[in-house]
């Protein structure tokens, strides 16, 4: 018999693809700071080229922005981030069209898991309509990607910044002084 652990909480990202930047910064960083408290990094908007996917709703070019919260989370807050993130998507959305697209996750020791509201072979269902995506798992000192991972998370430099936001996950975990668990 397997005796049940709750994991250590996670650092949460929230990453967020945008064309109009000065329609919506920094208003929505401070509305994300009132939902889940104070950043921790905050990168510059960096090229997202990888997918046409997202150019008719949010038009082009789009760029890619990176940011991690202070306060560790529990892992089973994951569905409710993606529903609160949801809600801003709709809240600043405009003639039916969003303004950014907002994918929130939980980097572990163990790996990166997005939440999404589309169901695949690969993702485990969490609750109202919200699954998990494992995108990349650490091992051996590095992200490893799967046949599924997004192209953008499989690419050097997205796993690069995942790599110095891990190291500050484990830093917070290594001095829990510094981290609400």
């Amino acid at each position: 018999m397997s005796i049940p652990v709750i994991p250590d909480p996670g650092l949460l990202i929230i990453s967020i693809l945008c064309s109009r930047w000065e329609s919506c910064w920094p208003a929505l960083l401070n509305d994300l700071e009132d939902l889940f408290g104070p950043t921790d990094e905050v990168c510059d908007a960096f090229t997202f080229d990888q997918t046409d996917y997202y150019d008719k709703e949010l038009g082009t070019p789009i760029t890619r922005r990176l940011i991690s919260f202070e306060d560790l989370k529990p892992l089973d807050a994951l569905a409710d981030i993606k529903i609160s993130t949801n809600r801003l998507e709709e809240m600043y959305a405009q003639q039916g069209k969003r303004l950014f697209n907002l994918d929130p996750g939980f980097i572990t020791l163990q790996n990166l898991v997005l939440a999404t509201g589309k169901p695949f072979t690969h993702r485990l269902y969490l609750k109202a309509g919200i699954w998990g995506d494992l995108t990349l798992v650490w091992q051996k000192k590095h992200w490893v990607d799967f046949p599924w991972t997004f192209p953008d998370y499989a690419g050097d430099d997205m796993k690069s910044r995942l790599t110095k936001l891990r190291r500050s996950y484990k830093n917070k975990l290594n001095n829990p002084h510094t981290s609400n668990r």
